[in-house]
Formats: structure tokens, C-alpha cells, sequence
């Protein structure tokens, strides 16, 4: 076993000393060590849970023969960092949970782990973790939230952003804000809709790295707490066997998760995290391999932001394992990649059937006949840019437009909230990408108010920064190279045309490339924005978004 370095013979005595210390018997020291992961938090509501999740895992953990030793990590909660400083850290935090991770694996030798998280960049961290130390793992996630009930219509957290544009367009009253406030978030959980949260924990489902319905079991059921059960009795047996992450996720576990992805219509943001958990695995992925899949797999599901269903409806209607039945009956999914149940993809879905079809179509009447996600890349985005083109509304696939440019998100938000953005426009915020922001800022907050002035249907919003997985609209995001780096975006003036051809996967700059360069040549020098601390050298480190947003390996 892997803990016999730290706990076997006489050269290991302090060792095991130590360990008694916390109360461990010698029985209980010989059995496999199990690390647990544990992100739980009182700062984010997705993570105050977790502590009961943590329990089951050890009660697991002890029933299959084994030993639990528990640590934390840290977890950012990004509706909180929203629109201010504090989302300059998020993705950042990513990185830093991986290697905290990795830091106490090596450090004491765990013969496996479980890793627990539940949000945005702490499920991505994890599953960097599990790919980079490759020892047994299994994930098993705090579960979403259940959905807001605002008079009688089912909400999530997308609708409160949305609400601060509606009282600039005085659309809502603030006391209608503040009943929406009182009761859109019912309860601990990953904010209730298709978000980023809720993505990558589908997405880990259909990797591979977690036992079936993981992605959308509520935070707030009692399965949930089974299933972190069943997760730390599978990872003894993992330890035993000698299975880990390298051994079990390839190439074509990640097409399967991008099939999923496409086809549940998932946050853009993944394009980061499935990129980034491949490279620090040593796994090839490129943003076209998303257009690839995106082309020949339907979007089957209707979840908030882009529709009306929440996460409770999809696990109803049979959750992810529902989902990858459906898409098998195309032959879309490589059936006979192995999990962290022992067994392959289709042996896990065989039997499984979607039990609702309002919330999971069939592929033969999909509500779109391509993926959630689409690549846009030309003369303003040659490296690649990203959009939801499931939450887009038809008539703005096809756009062109004057640009709005601002330097921050603070410039563009105070624009649209003070009503200065005009009909037909394309809103640009640069200077907001990985090495930019620096840190990539979610623009969830500019998004939202341009649905609430109701303008979603009339104006573009594109950015090097990232979206929120709770953004819909003509939002276009990740462009890349980014201002910081010497992009063309760094180029556009006010009054540019941007061309906007989702259907064509383009994005352009209607400048010839000698005045775009010319342009380029002009500009000074870029300056990071924080100049000290973890984010000041993050900014030195970082790759860019079309590459995932790592760290030299």
C-alpha cells in the first residue's frame, strides 16, 4: 500500500505515534488510509453541507475495511465575488485548490482519496488533483440547490442578477427585489440551475470520476448522503484493485463528457476545466474537439439560464444516467470506457430510461439540432472564442454591429445600468482575461442587466473575460489571445463593426489586418491590475483561455 512509506516498521515508529495521537488504534493504522478532500466552508451555500456528505464518506470509508483522514481546502462562492474585486480570485483559487490538494497526498501518503467539493472552480481544482496525483479517487459532490419559488413560478439565481437591470429599467419595484431576494435561494445546494457549478459536476459524472447521479441528486435528499456512503466504500476497493484517474479517464472519456455537455446545453466555462483537467492529466484537447462534437450531438435539455427546468427536473427525469441512454441511442458515446464503479459506460446506463420528456428530449426531437456550445474564432478571435448558443436568442445568431468598448466590467455596467448603450451595439470589455483581469472575471453581472432592460434581444456583449453559467444572450466570451496579450481586441475602437456569425462559427473585426496591426503597435505596454500577492503572479504563470487557463505543467 501506498501509506506503508509513512507507517510500516521500526523507522516508522514517530510516524505511527503520531497517528495515535488523533486517537487511531493499530488495527485502524494497518487498513488502507483514505484521504478526504473536504472544501466545506460557512461562507458558501453550496458548501455548508458538506460536513454531513464528509460523515458518509467515512462511515463508507469504514465499512469497506478502510481508514478516513480528513482535511480542508479553501472555496470561493462566485455569486458572492461577483462585480467586484473578489472575482479577480476565483478562477485563480482553481489552481490553488489542485495543488493544496496535491501538497497533503504527498505529504501523507493516502492509499486513495475522495474529494468533496460542490462549486464552480473548487469541482475543477478537485478534479485537477485527482488527474496530477493519480492515486484511487472518487468524487462526490454536495448536490444542487433546489429551485426558488417567486409567486408561483420556479426561479434560480440567474433571475436575482437579471432583477437589478429590471429596477434600472424600472420594470420591478424594489420591494418586488426584495421578496425575489427572501426566497430565490431556499436552501444549501449549487445554485439551482445549469450553471458552472452544476456543469462540471454533470460533466465529472460522465468522466467517469464519480459514481451515477452525482450531477443531479439535491443537495437536500437523503440519496445524496447514500451516495457519499456507497462513494467512500468504493474508494477502498478502488485502493485495493490499484485503479486511479490515469488508469480509468482517456481521450474518449472526455468526448464522452463534452457529448454530455453539448447535449444538457452546460456553462461555457467548461471549455476551460475539461481543457485544463486533460492537461494536467497529460490528455491531448483543443477547443475545436467542442465544435467537433458540438456539430454532430442534439441539445436535449431546457435548463435554467437558457430555459425553465432546474436541476430537480433533471434528476427526475433520470438525471445524467438518463441523459447518456438517450445519447446512446445515436451511438454518440463511447460505451465501453471504464468508471469509478468498475464498470463501463454502458454497462452503468444499461436498463436506464429518461422518465421525463419535457425535460429530456429524444434525439429524434431534439430542441436543437447541434450542442449548447459553439467556437467562434476570425480576425477577432484567431485563437478561439466561446458562446452558449443554446441561451442565445435566434434572431441575435447572426449580428452586426458598433462597437461599445470599456476597459473593465465596472465601465460596461455602469453603461448599461445608466440606460447609455444603444440599440444594435456590441458591448466590449477587454483588459478582463487571465493574465488581463488578471483572473478572468465572470461578467455574469453585465449580462444580467442587459436582460433585465430588456435588451438580450438587441445588443451583443463580447469580452476576453469569462461568463457566468447563470449568463444567456449574445454573450461571447473567452476570446483569445486576449488586450492583455497583444489581441485584436485590444485593437477595437468605438465605432467599429464587429460581425457576429454563431451559425458560421465566426467572430470578425471588419479592419483590414495591416490597420489592425498598425493599431496594435500603438498601444503601451500592458499593466496588471494587482501587483502584488497570489493574483500578481498568478498573472505570470497563467496560459490563455483557449489553452484552458493552466500553469506550465
Amino acid at each position: 500500500m501506498r501509506s506503508d512509506s509513512m507507517k510500516t516498521g521500526v523507522a516508522r515508529a514517530p510516524h505511527r505515534s503520531l497517528m495515535k495521537a488523533l486517537g487511531l488504534t493499530d488495527k485502524e493504522i494497518v487498513r488502507p488510509i483514505i484521504g478526504i478532500a473536504n472544501s466545506f466552508n460557512e461562507v458558501v451555500p453550496g458548501h455548508a453541507g458538506l460536513g454531513s456528505i464528509a460523515e458518509m464518506v467515512k462511515a463508507g470509508i469504514r465499512s469497506a475495511g478502510g481508514t478516513p483522514m480528513e482535511f480542508g481546502t479553501i472555496g470561493v462562492c462566485d455569486g458572492i465575488a461577483m462585480g467586484h474585486i473578489g472575482m479577480n480570485y476565483s478562477l485563480g483559487s482553481r489552481e490553488l485548490i489542485a495543488d493544496s490538494i496535491e501538497v497533503m497526498a504527498m505529504a501523507h501518503p493516502f492509499d486513495g482519496i475522495v474529494l468533496i467539493p460542490n462549486c464552480d472552480k473548487i469541482i475543477p481544482g478537485m478534479l485537477i488533483a485527482a488527474m496530477r496525483l493519480d492515486i484511487p479517487a472518487v468524487v462526490i459532490s454536495g448536490g444542487p440547490m433546489l429551485a426558488g419559488c417567486f409567486r408561483g413560478k420556479a426561479v434560480g439565481l440567474d433571475k436575482i442578477f437579471e432583477a437589478v437591470g429590471e429596477i434600472s429599467a424600472g420594470r420591478m419595484t424594489e420591494e418586488d427585489l426584495k421578496e425575489l431576494e427572501d426566497v430565490i435561494c431556499p436552501g444549501i445546494g449549487s445554485c439551482s440551475g445549469l450553471f458552472t457549478a452544476n456543469s462540471m459536476n454533470c460533466l465529472a459524472e460522465a468522466l467517469g470520476l464519480t459514481l451515477p447521479g452525482n450531477g443531479s441528486i439535491p443537495a437536500v435528499a437523503a440519496e445524496r448522503l447514500r451516495l457519499a456512503k456507497l462513494a467512500g466504500e468504493r474508494v477502498v476497493e478502488l485502493a485495493e484493485k490499484g485503479m486511479t484517474p490515469r488508469g480509468i479517464i482517456t481521450r474518449r472519456s472526455f468526448e464522452n463528457a463534452i457529448t454530455v455537455d453539448m447535449a444538457i446545453g452546460g456553462s461555457t466555462n467548461t471549455t476551460l476545466h475539461l481543457m485544463a483537467i486533460a492537461y494536467y492529466g497529460g490528455l491531448e484537447l483543443s477547443l475545436e474537439d467542442f465544435n467537433r462534437i458540438s456539430g454532430r450531438t442534439p441539445h436535449l435539455c431546457n435548463l435554467a439560464p437558457g430555459g425553465d427546468d432546474h436541476m430537480e427536473d433533471l434528476d427526475r427525469a433520470g438525471g445524467i444516467p438518463a441523459v447518456m441512454a438517450e445519447l446512446s441511442r445515436g451511438d454518440l458515446l463511447h460505451l465501453d470506457e471504464f468508471t469509478v464503479t468498475g464498470s463501463t459506460v454502458g454497462e452503468n446506463i444499461r436498463g436506464v430510461e429518461v422518465l421525463d420528456r419535457e425535460v429530456i428530449t429524444s434525439l429524434d426531437a431534439p430542441r436543437h439540432s447541434d450542442g449548447g456550445l459553439a467556437i467562434l474564432r476570425g480576425s477577432l478571435a484567431p485563437d478561439g472564442s466561446v458562446v452558449k448558443q443554446s441561451a442565445v436568442d435566434p434572431t441575435m445568431f447572426r449580428h452586426s454591429g458598433p462597437a461599445r468598448v470599456f476597459n473593465s466590467e465596472e465601465e460596461g455596467m455602469e453603461a448599461i445600468l445608466s440606460r447609455q448603450i444603444r440599440k444594435g451595439e456590441v458591448i466590449v470589455i477587454r483588459y478582463e482575461g487571465p493574465r488581463g483581469g488578471p483572473g478572468m472575471r465572470e461578467m455574469l453581472s453585465p449580462t444580467s442587466a442587459i436582460a433585465g432592460v430588456g435588451m438580450d434581444r438587441e445588443v451583443a456583449l463580447i469580452t476576453d473575460g469569462r461568463f457566468s453559467g447563470a449568463s444567456r444572450g449574445a454573450s461571447i466570451g473567452h476570446i483569445s489571445p486576449e488586450a492583455a496579450a497583444g489581441g485584436p481586441v485590444a485593437a477595437i475602437r468605438d465605432g467599429d463593426e464587429i460581425e457576429i456569425d454563431i451559425p458560421g462559427k465566426r467572430l470578425d473585426l471588419k479592419l483590414s489586418d495591416d490597420e489592425i496591426g498598425r493599431r496594435l503597435s500603438e498601444i503601451p505596454p500592458w499593466e496588471p491590475k494587482i501587483r502584488e500577492g497570489y493574483m500578481a503572479r498568478y498573472a505570470t504563470l497563467v496560459s490563455s483561455a483557449d489553452k484552458g487557463a493552466v500553469f506550465p505543467r
